[in-house]
């Protein structure tokens, strides 16, 4: 039995200490550090892999023509990853349990192995359950592997010895190294057992993929560390019984992290959504308290139907319910309505909804969301047709929004025929003659400009 050294890792951001500290000098968290137990002779006496040295090179000597893109038999994941796979890269798949993670890897690793051997380990399911999902899915590939183990140093072998072209590993969380005698899942756990997978990778060219559990808050499990040492870190977003699905990149090495793609769960699995828009857009129902704007992730342009309902408030302080933008932008709107245009929500329950669970970051949202909150205070319904595109300042003023031609040519080819915005930045815009654009200065001037309409 050999001795165990303890140390305190941080759970937030992987630091290190020989001592319990209240705050971590790494990421300046409270209360972040737990205790992890490390056997001595074990890691001292740990026999070297047989993983392949580097060599010294000459950075201009290095050859990038093996850094090459695989397609993942999806444009929507080729999209969100900067054009495919980059050969030899870590990625991290992270996502609520039942979300789809498993179904996705499968699915893309079927399309993967037109370029050599797929391992997939298993430390959750059995390989029955493996099977069971393939047959589902309609895969039957030779060239897919499984291999059921949780020994991080097993697993570091059978990929030495294999060298496939792609390991998936389901999940992180399952893996652990017999050197430090923590339970899996656990922060140095995680931590060593990635650090491993990653040497692996990059001096085999191996493409690998790593499925990660999330936490309550919606974040990996295990230290931020986890998501710094990846190349790509992916979140598959959505509601278990709704069923679109949104993989989201927020870290990219190899390309943009401001795309989304969007899925939708069918019995055979994953099927990619190619017009994202219509997918988004209820029909037309000319009820009060809707309105459509329209906004940019990444190269993609999506029309979003926004409802707002107001409410006589039976409560001392009037209740402000979100769900899709920032609760803060909200109040901020409906002060700006409050004092512009002279309407009066002190006495109104306020409640604003995103169609579709898409989550509005960029503030050219801010029109929409007013006049949805206006047209159900007032009871009178948005226009049939009608678009809002534009930020809403603290004055009234309408700013304008950036790739508004964009915007509005999407608009159009929907079947918009009147778009509300700012008068900035539209010279060169041509449409349709069915089609027209408003332009406003001041969100008092659009309400006046409607109600005479």
């Amino acid at each position: 039995m050999g001795k165990e050294k303890v140390v305190f890792f941080c759970k937030d951001c992987g630091y290190e200490s020989a001592k319990w500290l209240g705050k971590c000098p790494g990421c300046n968290a409270w209360n972040s550090f737990v205790e992890e137990k490390i056997k001595k002779e074990i890691v001292a006496n740990r026999s070297v892999s047989n993983v392949p040295k580097s060599e010294l090179k000459k950075l201009k000597d290095v050859s990038v023509e093996h850094k090459q893109r695989f397609t993942t038999g999806f444009e929507e994941l080729d999209r969100v990853l900067g054009g495919g796979i980059v050969d030899g890269s870590l990625i991290l798949l992270g996502g609520e349990p039942g979300i789809g993670k498993s179904t996705l890897v499968l699915q893309v690793t079927d399309k993967l192995t037109t370029h050599g051997d797929v391992l997939y380990v298993s430390g959750e399911e059995s390989e029955l359950q493996v099977r069971l999902r393939a047959d589902r899915l309609g895969i039957d590939n030779d060239k897919i592997y499984f291999y059921g183990e949780t020994d991080i140093a097993e697993i570091e072998q059978k990929i030495i010895n294999m060298n496939p072209k792609v390991c998936i590993i389901d999940s992180i969380q399952t893996m652990y190294d017999e050197a430090i005698s923590s339970v899996p899942g656990s922060v140095s756990q995680v931590r060593e057992v990635t650090a491993r997978l990653m040497n692996v990778a990059k001096k085999m060219g191996i493409i690998t993929i790593v499925i990660g559990h999330v936490t309550k808050d919606g974040t990996i499990a295990g230290p931020r560390l986890l998501e710094h040492m990846v190349d790509v870190v992916l979140y598959i977003e959505g509601e278990r019984f709704v069923s679109h699905r949104i993989v989201r990149g927020v870290k990219n090495r190899f390309g943009s992290t401001n795309e989304i793609g969007i899925f939708e769960m069918a019995e055979k699995g994953m099927v990619e959504v190619t017009n994202m828009s219509e997918m988004f857009l209820t029909k037309e129902t000319n009820q009060p308290g809707a309105a459509t704007t329209a906004i940019l992730e990444g190269t993609s342009t999506l029309l979003l139907e926004l409802q707002a309902l107001t409410s006589h408030s039976y409560y001392n302080v009037p209740r402000r319910v979100t769900n899709g933008i920032d609760l803060n932008r909200l109040n901020m709107i409906l002060a700006v309505i409050e004092k512009v245009c002279g309407i009066s929500l002190g006495a109104q329950d306020v409640y604003v909804n995103v169609v579709g669970g898409i989550k509005i970051t960029e503030p050219a949202s801010d029109l929409a969301v007013a006049m949805a909150v206006i047209s159900s205070y007032k009871s009178v319904p948005v226009k049939p047709g009608s678009l809002f595109i534009g930020e809403l300042a603290l004055t009234g003023e309408i700013r304008s929004v950036v790739n508004v031609e964009k915007r509005i040519k999407e608009a159009v080819k929907l079947g918009f025929t009147t778009i509300y915005t700012t008068k900035y930045g539209l010279e060169k815009i041509t449409l349709p003659k069915e089609a027209k654009i408003v332009k406003v200065n001041n969100i008092k001037d659009l309400v006046k400009n409607i109600q005479n309409d």
